[in-house]
């Protein structure tokens, strides 16, 4: 991951929010990361959409739930649960 996307990724306290929920819990729908944060809907749903787009998130949809999960197949993933372990 070059420097700008890291930047851009932990420019937003709201989208490093919804990423930690993700990692710790492993798999949630957006109601969890929603309560967990205490995010609103439009702010949880523009971040899970980015997450996704950069291949650190993915989305499974078990009829009409949408579940989150972390990529563990991209090691961009497995690199930040390391750096938020440590804070």
């Amino acid at each position: 991951m070059v420097c700008a996307q890291l930047d851009e990724l932990l420019s937003s306290k709201a989208r490093v929010k919804v990423l930690k929920v993700i990692l710790e819990r492993g798999e949630v729908n957006i109601n969890q990361i929603i309560k967990e944060t205490r995010l609103n809907y439009k702010t949880v749903h523009k971040h899970v959409n980015y997450l996704v787009n950069a291949g650190l998130v993915e989305e499974v949809r078990v009829g009409r739930l949408r579940l989150l999960r972390p990529n563990w197949l991209n090691p961009k993933t497995r690199k930040l649960e390391e750096f938020f372990s440590i804070f």
